[in-house]
């Protein structure tokens, strides 16, 4: 019997038109929920809902910049007036930027990766939280990463912004932790998204030595990472506050196999 433990709940899901955010898209739609999925890319957010429907799931898309709060003010008041309720939000939208070493780094660059992974949470938050907490409240999972943990050279824009995902869900989570709302981070590894694939043949020598640094010897799947969000969004995560969920194949344990 499938699980439908979000049935009729609705769940906002940021970067839903690849990768992560296209199956958690997928896995909170099989399991009841009506998906509100977000994106810039208006070519993947139709993919994702073409698939979400010939599932049999409900799903609606909107194209939106993470980074303008206009535009995520406006995705609110819409998912507000459309469904009347929100119950699950994953602030997953990011990008990688450039690579470069931190005097060569420029500042549009390192301006643009902090405003759509970092500023794109808080204002998402900033918006979703008084929804969530008038339904009765629900789940926030932020999407941070290992990079949150780590200091990989040439991506000073990218860690410091996961490094600021990390902060801020700790500070949601004190804040909104005695209303019924849940907030926790996401940290993935190296996983195996259209993103990264682009990364990996702008910085060919950070994606040999994560994949070599990889116990499990491979890249996680989307999925896998997706399976993570969606629990950490569930009931069976309902003791889990202000964490940061490693999801990496082990590859930040550190030390070395005998």
């Amino acid at each position: 019997m499938a699980l439908k433990d979000f049935e009729n709940k609705v769940a906002l899901v940021t970067g839903a038109g690849s990768g992560i955010g296209r199956e958690a898209a997928r896995t909170f739609a099989s399991r009841g929920a009506i998906v509100v999925a977000a994106d810039l890319n208006e070519q993947g957010l139709a993919a994702t809902r073409d698939l979400i429907s010939e599932l049999g799931g409900r799903v609606l898309t909107a194209p939106v910049d993470v980074s303008n709060e206009a535009q995520v003010r406006e995705l609110i008041a819409r998912i507000d007036k459309d469904l009347g309720r929100l119950d699950v939000a994953f602030n997953n939208a990011g990008i990688t930027g450039q690579a470069h070493r931190i005097e060569d780094y420029p500042t549009e660059d390192f301006d643009r990766v902090i405003a759509v992974n970092l500023k794109s949470v808080f204002l998402g938050m900033k918006h979703q939280i008084p929804l969530l907490r008038r339904t009765g409240g629900g789940a926030i999972v932020n999407t941070a990463s290992v990079a949150a943990l780590t200091g990989p050279g040439g991506m000073s824009a990218y860690a410091a912004s996961k490094h600021g995902v990390h902060g801020l869900t700790r500070v949601a989570a004190m804040e909104n932790a005695a209303h019924g709302l849940r907030i926790n981070a996401l940290a993935p590894g190296w996983t195996e998204t259209p993103m990264v694939k682009e990364a990996s043949a702008q910085n060919p020598g950070f994606a040999e030595l994560a994949t070599s640094a990889i116990p499990a010897k491979r890249g996680a799947r989307p999925s896998e990472i997706a399976a993570a969000a969606v629990w950490l969004a569930s009931e069976a995560s309902s003791y889990v506050i202000g964490q940061m969920l490693v999801v990496d194949g082990g590859m930040t344990i550190g030390g070395f196999e005998i």
